[in-house]
């Protein structure tokens, strides 16, 4: 849809829709009685960013598991410089992560 159009769209007056400022935001249309979107955070729904212990378990559980990929039916060694790459990222970033944790202020 052009914006020229979604624009007359909306300047039509309806009887069943309202305008309503909404702070921050261009002005809504919404249904007469309704009430406009309004910002969500993720905390509501219970996500609050982090998987806590059994997330950094898992992790290390991740880690170990691409280190198994080392013993295959591959010939070349370039596979395994691959596999050993990976694996060390994921462990730096788990240690990067422990002392981040320890040097928070919340850490847990």
């Amino acid at each position: 849809m052009s914006e020229a159009l979604h624009r007359s769209r909306i300047t039509q007056d309806n009887s069943a829709t309202e305008r309503v400022n909404q702070p921050g935001r261009e002005e809504g249309v919404v249904r007469a009685g309704a009430h406009p979107v309004v910002h969500e955070e993720p905390a509501d729904w219970g996500w609050h960013g982090e998987t806590g212990r059994w997330g950094r378990r898992a992790a290390w559980v991740t880690v170990l598991i691409v280190l198994a990929y080392i013993f295959g039916n591959h010939e070349g060694r370039v596979e395994d410089l691959w596999v050993l790459g990976t694996a060390a990222l994921l462990a730096a970033i788990l240690v990067w992560d422990i002392f981040r944790r320890k040097n928070a202020w919340r850490s847990r």
